[in-house]
């Protein structure tokens, strides 16, 4: 009995790696991360262009809660649940399709804690992913980090952008998540820090646009990631 979550980077089936490709052909059950059973996430579409369609089935998860717990620990306990019904029956392996990578910022953390709790027996590996940051940085053509800079990486769903103002006071690149519903602090605080940044919003998707934060007027998707590149004013200036 094994459990796989893969990262399927942000959206491009083409950004999915060799090695996902392969554990997606060779799983017996591939599970994917939905918002609504009727609806197919982002997970979903990458996979149905590498994976039989007839082996996908979907969790639901309450993605976007922001304030209820217990919303979300009920939808983390019903799809452990079915994972490891399925795994009990089956005996095989399951992959878990998560959009980025399964060990970034991703639902298959709390889901694979849950099928371990009930099915300590289960093996538990992942396949990392391309992740929205470097989809970005790609995009934009501007390196995340170079030489002796840090890197450092913002998840802004809850709380102000307090964090943000003391990574920008500091020499190094940083890279904000989640930050659509604060997109107008976040460009504030960019702008009073005399940086510069920019705003990806459907990486990875047909529709993908990289734009100056300062050009964007209004907020941006949930999903939407902004890259504040290092001051940089030579070649190998930061080794």
């Amino acid at each position: 009995m094994r459990l796989i979550g893969v990262g399927m980077g942000p959206g491009d089936p083409e950004l999915v790696t060799v090695k996902a490709v392969r554990v997606l052909s060779e799983a017996d059950r591939v599970f994917v991360p939905v918002l609504d059973g009727t609806d197919t996430g982002r997970a979903e579409a990458t996979v149905r262009a590498h994976a039989g369609h007839d082996r996908i089935e979907r969790l639901v998860f309450a993605l976007n809660e922001r304030t209820d717990a217990a919303r979300r620990e009920r939808h983390w306990d019903a799809a452990g649940a079915r994972i490891v019904e399925w795994l009990r029956a089956a005996g095989g392996t399951a992959a878990f399709a998560t959009i980025g990578d399964p060990n970034v910022y991703s639902t298959f953390t709390y889901l694979s804690q849950t099928v371990h709790a009930l099915l300590p027996e289960a093996v538990i590996e992942t396949v990392p992913g391309v992740t929205a940051m470097q989809a970005l940085a790609a995009a934009a053509n501007v390196p995340l980090s170079e030489g002796t800079e840090p890197l450092t990486l913002l998840p802004l769903a809850r709380g102000g952008v307090a964090p943000l103002r003391e990574a920008l006071a500091n020499d190094g690149s940083v890279v904000v998540y989640k930050a659509g519903r604060h997109l107008s602090e976040v460009a504030e605080a960019v702008k009073e820090a005399g940086r510069e940044a920019v705003l990806g919003t459907h990486l990875g998707l047909p529709d993908e646009r990289v734009d100056r934060l300062s050009d964007v007027d209004g907020a941006a998707p949930y999903l939407s990631t902004v890259f504040v590149p290092a001051v940089r004013t030579s070649r190998g200036g930061k080794i």
